[in-house]
């Protein structure tokens, strides 16, 4: 059940919020172990539409999550207790769903909980890789620092991630809008332009036949083909949320000219990434593969990674491992393996993280310098073909009436 509450805390504050417990006598204690005074409690019942809030804008961005490691590793730094740590960052933090989530996490660890455990109830704000993480801090003493590397991490990886996606957005949105001016040229315009031709009784060009043709079609059946488009892309989306399709898709991603290959090296760099930084934070070498192969973000990489994993714990190393799969490049194999023979894994790690970090950043540019002049050309081609097919008959039947 969900209550709202009242209540002073020590400095004689009044607080006010919700929470969420199996009765409203747990719920009095919960707030009291929080050294609140509770001043009225009652069950929440029922939400106006007004008072709903969607997911979407409670959801807890990754710019958040950086900041919110980057907090408790300071905190840690200056010798405060997990459970203030908590505490404290519960009662700063804006996004409510964040602060509820911190709340509930203090309420376990003052259960006994350890700080990974706690974290874990929470998959999808904590991944897999950022709870084993904390793991490996709580187990080697070093939280603070572990809590450093998570947030330099993060910010790595967004960083990344984001100019990979930027630089899809522009095109994409050039391509919907010339197909939303073709489109309404196509049955608004021409049709009466056609009408026009067609009473005149001359001959009309081949080409401006075709344009006619294909604007008819679109007038008389464009409806049932936007709700024929809208169907597939329903069950297609359905469908990639299962195995199979989720590799389909990941698959044609990976092939595509030039942004394949952006995705390509955006994946490797995640992986060099995510595995240097679990390797020095003192993660297994099988569970770092394990981990990664789950955070990945593509399902092609997700699977040549857990084959890795299951060579590595067959007695392979991982450098012979990943070169049985052609998506790990050579280079990467072979650096793998001279970190492997010289015992600085993690260093070389590193070296190639940053490799394809900065080999990300020349796909972007080289595909976005690719992408604006061959729009123009495009979208120039389309329109002009267009209103030449209807304009040159014009033309000819305004020369011919003079």
């Amino acid at each position: 059940m969900l209550f709202a509450y009242r209540a002073l805390d020590t400095d004689g504050h009044e607080r006010q919020g919700s929470i969420e417990a199996l009765s409203m006598d747990s719920a009095v204690g919960t707030l009291q172990r929080r050294n609140l005074i509770v001043s009225s409690i009652e069950p929440i019942t029922k939400k106006s539409p007004l008072e709903i809030e969607f997911a979407f804008f409670k959801a807890v961005s990754n710019k958040e999550i950086v900041i919110l490691s980057r907090q408790i590793a300071t905190l840690f730094e200056a010798q405060v207790s997990a459970l203030r740590v908590f505490r404290l960052l519960a009662a700063e933090v804006d996004n409510t769903k964040l602060s509820d989530i911190l709340t509930q996490t203090a309420d376990d660890l003052q259960g006994g909980a350890p700080i990974s455990k706690a974290l874990a109830r929470h998959p999808k704000v904590f991944s897999s890789f950022y709870v084993n993480m904390v793991r490996s801090g709580e187990e080697s003493g070093k939280l603070s620092e572990t809590f450093g590397y998570l947030a330099d991490y993060l910010d790595r990886t967004y960083e990344v991630a984001s100019k990979a996606q930027n630089a899809l957005i522009y095109p994409a949105f050039v391509i919907s809008v010339f197909f939303v001016v073709m489109g309404l040229m196509l049955t608004m315009v021409i049709p009466k332009v056609s009408a026009i031709l067609i009473d005149s009784g001359q001959q009309i060009p081949i080409y401006t036949r075709v344009v006619i043709g294909l604007s008819q079609f679109l007038v008389n059946y464009g409806l049932f083909i936007l709700i024929g488009m809208g169907i597939a892309a329903f069950f297609a989306y359905r469908w990639a949320q299962t195995p199979t399709g989720r590799l389909f898709f990941d698959d044609v991603k990976l092939e595509i000219p030039y942004v394949g290959d952006l995705y390509e090296k955006l994946y490797l760099s995640r992986i060099a990434d995510n595995f240097a930084t679990m390797l020095v934070s003192g993660v297994p070498v099988v569970e770092s593969v394990e981990i990664t192969a789950s955070v990945v973000g593509n399902a092609r990489y997700e699977a040549v990674l857990k084959e890795v994993g299951e060579s590595v714990k067959g007695g392979a190393s991982i450098a012979d491992a990943m070169n049985r799969h052609a998506e790990i490049p050579g280079i990467m194999s072979a650096m793998v393996k001279v970190g492997e023979e010289t015992g600085e894994l993690g260093s070389i790690l590193n070296t190639l993280a940053k490799f394809y970090r900065r080999e990300v950043s020349n796909a972007v540019d080289t595909l976005v310098d690719l992408i604006e002049p061959l729009m123009i050309v495009l979208l120039g081609l389309g329109v002009g073909t267009l209103l030449a097919s209807v304009l040159i008959p014009i033309y000819n039947l305004a020369g011919s009436i003079s």
